[in-house]
């Protein structure tokens, strides 16, 4: 299993030193904002693996994978701004849908951060975070800047990963790879626990009774 990785690896090794690996990682971050089947986090953990303990080659990696995460990010977050209208207009047609557009545009003025920084790290929290804030029209600077920390923290993240991996076993990229990867995982389910026991949950306000006394038809 590690000498069919090991093969997959070899190639990558080569184009460490071409400007054009650096373009596919700046696209796999920006494109995983709208495609959440792209592979950006193991794109780049797995060059940061290959990389290893080269600290300058990694800090232009976290860089580059930053930048194109938040660029990605600022693309889904134009998407729900001007395409979310239409469906927000829909919802606002009726007394109902107009409550729950309420309540979840209070929601997202309320936990910006908690949904933009920690979205990133749950599965399809990405996307929903830029098109969500988009779509209820969530300060653009607020967004861009909390974005901004949260691309931040996930690219540092991936890139230390992958190059602490990378290091602990110079032997073999694979196994180093799917050392970054299994904590990775561990990190991410971390997160995701977290985010469920912070997440404030809405209840159902009762209704209100009805002062005054009952009047009976005759």
């Amino acid at each position: 299993m590690f000498e069919q990785l090991d093969q997959l690896t070899e190639p990558l090794q080569g184009m460490l030193g071409s400007p054009w690996l650096w373009l596919v990682i700046l696209l796999v971050s920006g494109l995983d904002a709208l495609l959440p089947f792209m592979p950006s986090e193991t794109t780049v953990v797995l060059v940061a693996v290959l990389i290893g303990p080269d600290l300058p080659l990694l800090a232009l990696l976290a860089g580059v994978a930053a930048a194109g995460a938040l660029a990605g990010d600022c693309l889904g977050y134009a998407v729900g701004r001007y395409a979310g209208p239409r469906a927000v207009a829909r919802l606002l047609r009726g007394e109902r849908g107009r409550a729950r557009h309420s309540r979840a545009r209070a929601r997202v003025e309320r936990h910006a951060a908690l949904l933009i920084i920690a979205g990133r790290f749950l599965p399809g929290g990405r996307v929903i975070a830029a098109l969500s804030t988009g779509s209820v029209r969530f300060p653009l600077r607020r967004f861009v800047a909390l974005d901004a920390v949260g691309a931040g923290i996930w690219a540092v993240g991936s890139a230390a990963l992958g190059g602490l991996g990378g290091t602990a076993l110079t032997d073999s990229p694979a196994e180093g790879m799917l050392l970054a990867s299994g904590t990775g995982l561990v990190v991410a389910g971390c997160v995701g626990a977290l985010h469920r026991r912070s997440a404030p949950r809405d209840r159902e306000r009762p209704a209100p009774k009805r002062c005054g006394p009952r009047i009976r038809a005759l």
